[in-house]
């Protein structure tokens, strides 16, 4: 920690130290100007999340993205802060860094970003104070970044290392793929996915921005490139899961189920309550193939059309899990936008169901379905639907359930099957 004193005015010009600025105006210094400054880079259009603003001002809860990530700023360290705002913006981002910092307000500085993410951190690093000597690099889309992880990454630069990067391991299977078709594997063990914060030696990052001369993918590559063979390795750190980027629909739901138990999980003693949610779903007959539905194959019943398997139980049944865990809808997680679940069954449907619910804290607890249709008769194979529907849900209870409508609409007109569905959801773990 610098033993300089930093200037009560939070618009400090980076050319001149806080401690000299605050002598020339004859203020008093009442805390030392901070070793460590995260800029936290709110500039990026957010064009794939389609929410019609940037997406570090979309909403979480009463709070935008920015607001979320900064109160995680404050939380995890004692720093200046310069927020990164698209152009436009920076009034909102002011009034979000400044409900975040309270009474620390003078730590905060916002700054105008560029045309690219790497122009935007340049612009932000113009804004550091002469006396910060480790600079923390962070996104405002991985919002629900925890503390351990700023704290991880900052003693690794302090340990001597030029730079360092939170990482989590790679589980998926990975292929190099070329015109459509697998040409190969890829040894898994020596890939990580990098998140933020990136943190590095302020005197490092400012060389290494000097000397770019051309676009990296992020601050780390920038860096690795000025120091390859003469100042060491970029350190890697532990990462987290909640570190993950706010992209897409799906990432965003996601975040709001999260945040929305954040309150009570975190910061009180009153334990997380079950969930319920309704779904429903309707397909029309048509098209060519078998019947799915009830995650079986019906043969010699007419298909239902969709963009799947048109399966429209399984479908209501998503839908309900999705609800109770305030995580969007079907739309938002398999619609007709996402070509891999074109013809997908049930059962492919709903583990990725059970996936989304985990990544947000919940279970299944257990659901009761029940189908409209005339045909086919569900009466002698509802036992094996229920099973069936039950093992794609990791196990948790399923009821079955048929009627008809007595000729009436069009599911007693034989046009098509409806299906509602009521699921519970309760906390995981």
């Amino acid at each position: 920690m610098s033993s300089s004193t930093r200037s009560s005015r939070a618009d400090t010009p980076s050319s001149r130290s806080a401690a000299a600025l605050s002598a020339s105006l004859g203020v008093v210094n009442l805390e030392p100007v901070p070793s460590v400054a995260v800029i936290v880079v709110a500039a990026g259009s957010g064009t794939r999340l389609g929410a019609g603003a940037p997406k570090a001002f979309v909403g979480l809860d009463e709070h935008t993205v920015l607001r979320t990530a900064l109160d995680g700023v404050f939380a995890a360290a004692s720093a200046q802060v310069v927020v990164v705002a698209p152009a436009g913006y920076e009034g909102a981002a002011r009034t979000d860094a400044l409900a975040a910092a309270g009474e620390h307000a003078d730590l905060v500085r916002v700054v105008t970003g560029g045309a690219t993410r790497q122009a935007s951190v340049a612009a932000g690093l113009a804004a550091v104070w002469a006396e910060v000597d480790i600079v923390l690099v962070h996104d405002a889309a991985r919002a629900l970044t925890p503390p351990d992880v700023f704290a991880r990454v900052i003693d690794a630069v302090r340990a001597g290392a030029p730079g360092a990067l939170p990482v989590l391991p790679v589980v998926d299977t990975i292929k190099r793929v070329a015109d459509g078709y697998v040409i190969g594997p890829v040894d898994r063990a020596e890939l990580a996915a990098a998140q933020t914060p990136q943190g590095f030696d302020r005197a490092v990052l400012d060389a290494a921005y000097l000397a770019a001369d051309r676009e990296y993918t992020d601050d780390a590559a920038v860096v690795a490139a000025h120091v390859a063979g003469t100042a060491g390795r970029i350190a890697a750190v532990a990462g987290d899961p909640l570190g993950f980027k706010i992209t897409g629909p799906d990432d965003l739901a996601r975040a709001r189920a999260l945040v929305a138990q954040h309150p009570v999980s975190a910061s009180s003693s009153a334990p997380v309550l079950p969930r319920v949610g309704v779904g429903t779903d309707v397909h029309g007959f048509g098209g060519d193939g078998v019947l799915w539905l009830a995650g079986l194959e019906w043969p010699g019943e007419k298909p239902l059309s969709g963009h799947s398997d048109g399966d429209a139980v399984a479908h209501a049944i998503v839908d309900a899990l999705l609800a109770a865990a305030g995580i969007g809808d079907i739309g938002t997680h398999f619609g007709t936008d996402k070509p891999e679940y074109a013809g997908a069954h049930a059962a492919v449907f709903l583990a990725r169901t059970v996936e989304l619910l985990a990544e947000a804290g919940w279970r299944v607890g257990n659901v009761s379905v029940q189908v409209q249709a005339n045909r086919p008769r569900m009466a002698a194979r509802r036992v094996e639907s229920e099973r069936v529907l039950s093992r794609a849900l990791g196990g948790a209870p399923v009821s079955v359930s048929a009627t008809t409508t007595d000729g009436l609409g069009f599911t007693g007109t034989g046009d098509g099957v409806s299906a509602f569905a009521v699921a519970m959801v309760v906390p995981a773990g």
